[in-house]
Parts: C-alpha cells; structure tokens; sequence
C-alpha cells in the first residue's frame, strides 16, 4: 500500500498533527511543504489550484516525505471522495458540515458497505492495483481519517449531533468562514466567536472526537491547543510563497532606495 503515516492512530494516541495546506496544485510544492517537518498535508480540491489529477502527483510527492495526505474534496457526494481515496488519500476533509445528516453522508462516503456506500474497486493506487486490496479494505476502518468542517452558526448549533455521527473522526474548524457566517470576519477575539469555539470543542470531547483548525496566525496556537485542538494546519504553499517574494523584493528595493555606492 501507499506509505500511509497512520494519522488516525497517532491522533488516538494523543499526538498532536502539525499540517499545511497546498493550494498551488504543484507536486514540487508539495515537497518542499511535506518536507519541512508537517505531519500532513491538505490537497486543496475545494478552492485551490489543482484538479484530480494533480491531486495524484501531489500524493506521489508526499509519499517520499514525512506528510500523511489529506484531500478536501467540494461536498460530500459519494464519487468525490471514492476518487481521491482510490488514489489513496488517508484523509478526507468535506467543507461545510451543517448538520448530522451531512455528516452521515461524509461517513458513508469513507466506508465500504455495510458501513457506507464506498464502491469497491480492485485496480487502484490504494490498493496497489489489486494486488493488496483486501488487506487494504480490512484496515480502512482504523486508517482513514473523516474530517468535517465546521463553518457556520448552524454547525456550531449542531456540532454535538455531527459529532456524534458513528465514523466522523475531527472537527476541524474553518476560521475565515466561521467568522464571516457570524458577521464578524476576521474578528477572532470577538466573545461570539470564542464561544462558538468553545461550543465546538466541548460537543466534540463530549462524543470523544478530536478537534482541528487552520490557524489563522500561528500565535494563535496556544488558544486552540489549550481548548484541545490537536489536528492544526498552519501554512499555505501560496501564501508562503507569496510572502517570501514580497519580503525579499520588499527588501532589496529598500536597499536600492538607499543612498550610497550599490556596487
């Protein structure tokens, strides 16, 4: 099988999982990401750069490095998810969870029947073209990750429901979205949005569930970690690398602006 790096057993175990996001779509981007010491990395289908096929070339870069991969798919129909684990994803993020039965259909979309209604397909990556599929449908209920994302009033209003949903795994909360659907984007400080936190956070300890976020900075790490959070994305390829170029322009035409001999 895929180099799997066993994110749910090591979140079981108590661990806390560094992650990033990739939005570029790139392979070497992944790398390079999946190189820098996280334990995952997000394959963006909702609104990053890359499609399907892309999503498999990242997925190949981050086998040879120390990053399990996790794809967020657009919705939780069933073929979105069954495409990107037959290529062998060990997670799957589905955006904007609004109630149980949401989260019942991202369930069912992760298991093979009974279970669920994941088709069942020898000849994949997953599988290793057929040659370990039956090892691989036995160990898919204790390896891949179900990852729900909480985004809105209504899935904070719902959150124990959704974590009760038998075969949701995480949590994971979207600040940006979450923010904004509360009418105060960005704010993240507000007391409406710390008690949507700590509503999410105590529904999903109530279940026994684990709990993850994008930071929206990475000093904001000790308020999620304290209320439990222990699946935590800080990071963007984009970003990073958007970041990185404007510093260093930013940079050396101060330089250039400075009186003096340049040579």
């Amino acid at each position: 099988m895929p180099a799997w790096k066993n994110l749910k057993a090591r979140l079981n175990g108590g661990e806390t999982l560094l992650g990033c996001f990739l939005a570029l779509g790139d392979p070497l981007a992944a790398e390079i990401m999946g190189n820098a010491g996280y334990d995952w990395a997000l394959i963006d289908l909702e609104h990053g750069a890359g499609d399907e096929r892309l999503a498999l070339l990242q997925m190949q870069a981050l086998a040879a490095t120390g990053a399990g991969s996790v794809v967020r798919v657009e919705g939780t129909a069933r073929q979105r998810a069954h495409r990107v684990l037959d290529l062998g994803a060990e997670a799957i993020m589905f955006p904007r969870v609004d109630t149980a039965a949401d989260a019942a259909a991202a369930a069912a979309a992760m298991a093979y029947p009974p279970a669920g209604v994941r088709g069942v397909a020898f000849s994949n990556r997953a599988a290793v073209f057929g040659s370990e599929f039956r090892d691989y449908m036995r160990a898919t209920p204790d390896l891949l990750l179900t990852i729900v994302q909480i985004e809105s009033p209504a899935a904070v209003a719902n959150a124990a429901d959704i974590a009760a949903e038998k075969g949701v795994d995480v949590l994971f909360v979207g600040p940006s979205d979450l923010s904004h659907s509360l009418g105060i984007l960005s704010q993240f400080d507000h007391p409406d949005y710390v008690a949507a936190i700590d509503q999410i956070s105590a529904a999903a300890k109530s279940k026994g569930k684990h709990l993850g976020v994008l930071l929206p900075n990475p000093d904001h790490f000790g308020f999620y970690h304290g209320r439990g959070f222990r699946f935590i994305a800080a990071g963007n390829d984009g970003v990073l690398l958007n970041n990185a170029a404007r510093a260093l322009t930013g940079k050396l035409r101060g330089m250039l602006a400075e009186p003096g001999p340049r040579g």
